[in-house]
């Protein structure tokens, strides 16, 4: 029997985009154990995934060093065949350095690559989506080149949102780690006033969003619910799913969009559907400044205010009945 042990230590996305290794190492080896090493918070994305063997939770924010001692000691007492770290960054190199494992693969940018018994080219320029670019570490055993992803939202996560399903509804996920992923609060106004004519409104997020959804539901006397904080990552997961249509930032529920297969418009602000992050739902669509601007990409993830100070990459998406269908 084999077993693999998979390190994704970044956002809530990453995670996500790595499922489909998971998908494809059971595909190939129904019997293998596959474990997985996320940071605190991403755990419950992997939830009722009937692939995964057991996961590592790596907490960044409490005693970040004791953690990941911990994680690495954990990890240590497994015997893995192969260990396959898609964090490119010096703490999930070193959880890949200490495993005990017949073989190491990753991505050459990671400071610890040269120990790798196999290291994957990674680039964000030339236009590989991430799940690609990801099935690429295992590759050598078969797997296919594209995978959508995959969540496993409960029973008790559908019923825990049923009372909100009851009329035709869509789904906007207005947040993001990144100010310069956010399509600008008066463009979500506008798409409310368009929507809002054809069913209910449910405003999605994490508890530090509820705020700014809040602001934008107080436009709108009725039809529009702020669930921001409200809904476990499964529940929402389990929403967005039977949403008319999910409207989404370059950001985490793009992604949870797509490992639903729920129909999906995703805003691009800053950054570009180049770098690989984009929908991958049957029914999804790009929105972005039809223009060419300078200024744009201004990075690969984003920043915290405009480097300009004028945010046209923002500004002038259009938002018609034509721009969001």
């Amino acid at each position: 029997m084999q077993n693999f042990l998979i390190i994704q230590t970044a956002f809530l996305g990453d995670v996500i985009l790595s499922t489909p290794l998971v998908s494809e190492l059971n595909r190939i080896y129904p019997e293998a154990k596959i474990d997985m090493v996320v940071r605190k918070g991403n755990e419950s994305l992997l939830a009722n995934n009937p692939k995964i063997n057991q996961v590592f939770v790596w907490n960044k924010k409490e005693g970040k060093y004791k953690s990941l001692w911990g994680v690495i000691k954990a990890i240590r007492k497994q015997n893995y065949d192969e260990v396959i770290t898609l964090q490119r960054y010096t703490n999930a190199g070193l959880m890949t350095r200490f495993a005990k494992a017949k073989s190491r693969i990753g991505f050459d940018k990671n400071a610890f690559s040269k120990m790798y018994s196999k290291r994957v080219s990674h680039s964000l320029t030339d236009g590989t989506h991430e799940v690609e670019r990801n099935l690429k570490t295992i590759a050598h055993h078969g797997a296919k080149k594209m995978v959508r992803p995959e969540l496993f939202p409960s029973i008790s996560d559908r019923e825990g949102v049923e009372e909100f399903t009851k009329k035709k509804y869509y789904c906007l996920a207005p947040a993001s780690v990144w100010e310069t992923k956010k399509l600008p609060t008066s463009k979500w106004t506008e798409l409310i006033e368009i929507l809002i004519q054809k069913g209910e409104v449910k405003l999605i997020g994490g508890p530090t969003d509820s705020e700014l959804c809040a602001n934008i539901q107080k436009e709108f006397p009725k039809g529009v619910h702020n669930l921001a904080g409200k809904l476990t990552l499964l529940q929402s997961a389990a929403l967005m799913e039977g949403a008319e249509m999910n409207y989404v930032n370059d950001s985490g529920p793009l992604h949870i969009a797509s490992a639903m297969n729920a129909p999906t418009r995703a805003f691009f602000c800053s950054t570009v559907p180049q770098f690989g992050f984009g929908p991958l739902a049957d029914d999804s669509k790009i929105i972005e400044n039809q223009d060419e601007l300078a200024c744009r990409p201004c990075g690969f993830h984003g920043h915290h205010k405009c480097p300009l100070g004028h945010f046209d990459c923002g500004h002038t998406i259009e938002i018609t009945q034509k721009s969001i269908k």
